[in-house]
């Protein structure tokens, strides 16, 4: 084994205006975040919506999100209308989430914006935005990595990882994701 040092954290440094707010509107927003946001009865889907937008997120119209959801930064999250969001899912935007109209997230999904560059011993931190296009859903403990679009009317399986953008109105599973077949919506009777 090498005695060379391949991580110091040490030496980590966030870079300038990384969080996009000052240090003390993001520690603000964390109490929020996990008082008055997370301790709100589960009907009230207007006032987490509204506490988003008091911190710059741009929410549409009739989106519910549970009380266990978690989002980073707001100002850096956009959801279109009618969207849920079940409990235990993480929005860690460090770079901007957009998300488009009638998106479905079932419980404890990550959708991950940013990670370190483990290739440096300062492991440095990057961010990459992430789309997630309309009437997608993504299913139970599945987790998007940054820098990709999940394209419109996609599938993504439980406890799938996706690393690369998916195709339009694609069925992705596994770890990683891959496309398995092709959303067809079924002609009512």
């Amino acid at each position: 084994m090498s005695d060379e040092i391949v991580q110091d954290l040490s030496s980590f440094r966030n870079p300038a205006g990384f969080r996009g707010r000052s240090a003390v509107v993001v520690q603000l927003w964390w109490l929020v975040q996990s008082s008055l946001f997370a301790w709100s009865p589960q009907f009230m889907f207007g006032w987490r919506a509204w506490l988003l937008r008091l911190f710059g997120a741009k929410i549409g119209k009739g989106v519910k999100l549970r009380p266990g959801v978690r989002v980073t930064y707001p100002w850096k999250l956009t959801i279109g209308d009618y969207c849920w969001f079940g409990d235990g899912t993480l929005l860690y935007s460090l770079a901007e989430i957009d998300i488009g109209d009638n998106v479905a997230m079932a419980d404890n999904i990550s959708i991950i914006t940013g990670s370190h560059d483990f290739r440096k011993p300062t492991f440095d931190i990057y961010a990459e935005p992430l789309r997630i296009e309309s009437e997608s859903w993504v299913c139970s403990g599945a987790m998007v990595q940054q820098g990709l679009t999940i394209g419109r009317g996609s599938v993504i399986g439980a406890r799938a990882v996706v690393i690369k953008t998916t195709e339009p109105y694609s069925i992705n599973v596994g770890f990683p994701a891959r496309k398995v077949g092709d959303r067809r919506v079924r002609p009512e009777n």
